[in-house]
Formats: structure tokens, C-alpha cells, sequence
């Protein structure tokens, strides 16, 4: 069983590794951006509520965010373990957190940040497009598809998602700065905080994450 957080400014490489991690370790990756992109795609009234703080840069409100994440890790397959990936991002999500696995008679392992300068990551973030089908990422500089706007897996359009232009980026990162940072001083309290070189390649901090939790299937 493991019940890991990951932690790392907008375009520091967590979802790319909650994924490696999630399949390697044989937990779900819990992706709180995409659950939310998703009811905005579908226009729910949940959809609705976060559209106008995630099309700004700006946290969604704890209340909606730790809602949403604890009914997702209260269900059936996460029993045995998960990964959060995007919450909590506010020591206050993070308390709501706690409450929660003390309900349920477990603790978190490990919050691991994933640490890349702040130019780096504007740089990574606005080159992005993810596929409006199956969600694949790719970059425009770094890994472009084969063909311009068209998924390499399952050939469906890419676009440019609202919370990756340069304006709205360069505030997701100040409002990390601003309070998600302060997890750091809430993980390192509790002894779960680790830190890993996000200015590697994606096998590099996979490499230093599996030296930090031990080799799957151990």
C-alpha cells in the first residue's frame, strides 16, 4: 500500500510522473485538474463553479477542490493506495486531507515536490497541447507531434488549453509560490517531504522518485 502527494508548480513535470508512478506501483494517479476540466467539458454546475478560477490561473476554493478529492479517494480503488496529483494545494486542503485518512485509519507516505526554475517552467508550460480525445500531451519544441495539431495516438485535434497561455501561467506559478509553497513546511513537519531534480529528463526524476520509495513491488 501507498498513499503518496505530489507537489511541483504548474509545468514542473508532476502529472508525467504521477503516471509513471501510478503504473510502476500499481495505484490509481488521481488527477484533481482533470476531474475538474472534465465536468467543465460537460457543464456541470461543478464545471461551471471552476471555470472562471482555472481559465485565470487562480485556485479553485478549498471547499469545491477538497469535495471533489475526498469523494475520489474514498472510493473502491483506492483502498490499497493512491497518488494525488494537484491536491492538496493549500495547507488548509492539506488539514482537510489529514482529517480525512485519520477517518479512515490510514496516513499519507511520502509528499513529493518536483522542483524547476520558474522560466522553465513558462517555457514548458505555453508550449504544450494535449489532445481533446484521449488527453495525450505533447510540446511544440521539445515533443511535437508528427503532424502539426493532430495527436500522434489516436489522431485527434490539439489545442492550446486556456490555463497554458503565458499570462495565465506566469500567475498559476506566483499563486504556487504565494501558498502552495507553504505545503513544503506542512510535509516537512509531519517527516513525508522529499524533493527530486525536476530540470532532468522525465527518467531521470523517475529514477531519483523510485530511490526515494523503493523499487515497485517491494
Amino acid at each position: 500500500m501507498m498513499r503518496l502527494v505530489m507537489l511541483g508548480a504548474p509545468g514542473s513535470g508532476k502529472g508525467t510522473q504521477a503516471v509513471k508512478i501510478g503504473e510502476a506501483y500499481g495505484i490509481p494517479a488521481i488527477s484533481t485538474g482533470d476531474i475538474l476540466r472534465a465536468h467543465m467539458e460537460e457543464g456541470t454546475e461543478l464545471g461551471e463553479r471552476a471555470k472562471t478560477y482555472m481559465e485565470t490561473g487562480d485556485l479553485v476554493p478549498d471547499d469545491l477542490i477538497i469535495e471533489i478529492a475526498l469523494e475520489r479517494i474514498s472510493r473502491k480503488d483506492c483502498v490499497k493506495g493512491f497518488l494525488l496529483d494537484g491536491f492538496p494545494r493549500t495547507v488548509e486542503q492539506a488539514e482537510a486531507l489529514d482529517c480525512k485518512l485519520a477517518r479512515m485509519d490510514v496516513r499519507l507516505d511520502k509528499a513529493i515536490n518536483i522542483a524547476v526554475d520558474s522560466e522553465a517552467l513558462v517555457c514548458r508550460t505555453t508550449g504544450r497541447r494535449v489532445c481533446r480525445d484521449c488527453g495525450a500531451s505533447f510540446h511544440i519544441k521539445t515533443m511535437p507531434p508528427a503532424v502539426k495539431g493532430v495527436c500522434d495516438e489516436c489522431g485527434g485535434e490539439l489545442f492550446h488549453r486556456a490555463d497554458d497561455y503565458e499570462e495565465t501561467v506566469r500567475n498559476r506559478i506566483e499563486v504556487y509560490h504565494g501558498q502552495t509553497e507553504l505545503l513544503i513546511g506542512h510535509y516537512k513537519a509531519e517527516g513525508l517531504y522529499a524533493s527530486v531534480d525536476g530540470m532532468k529528463t522525465p527518467d531521470e526524476v523517475f529514477e531519483e522518485i523510485q530511490g526515494i520509495l523503493g523499487p515497485p513491488g517491494k
